[in-house]
């Protein structure tokens, strides 16, 4: 299940940026943030993608949705200038940013390189 985030609840889950200037992933799996709006026709098409991942990868990734609309000071903390905009968050490394609609096949080719990367 994909779990929308309120800037509080992405606080507690993901990063409060409010009081660490350092990244400083809070969560206990990588995962990815949604960045959409709901008159955005690309986020509509992502979206049952992004469900379909939600229960293929359960309990190894977590994916968020953040309404830039309702939630406009978080998605300025990450400078999101157009949706959809995706933060793949791995667990130690730096979160990456990827812009636009992405196909089913390359968002899992970035969750097995980005997220579930085995490291040797």
């Amino acid at each position: 299940m994909v779990e929308h985030l309120t800037k509080e609840s992405f606080q507690e889950k993901v990063f409060n940026f409010e009081t660490n200037k350092e990244w400083k992933y809070e969560g206990t799996i990588p995962c990815i943030i949604d960045f959409y709006a709901d008159w955005c026709g690309p986020c509509k098409m992502v979206a049952p993608v992004l469900e379909e991942l939600a229960i293929e990868y359960s309990g190894k990734i977590n994916i968020y949705k953040v309404d830039t609309e309702a939630e406009q000071e978080l998605a300025g903390a990450f400078g999101i200038r157009s949706i959809p905009s995706m933060l793949f968050v791995p667990m130690k490394e730096q979160p990456q940013m990827s812009v636009g609609a992405l196909p089913k096949d390359s968002l899992k080719k970035a969750i097995s390189d980005v997220l579930l990367k085995k490291v040797n």
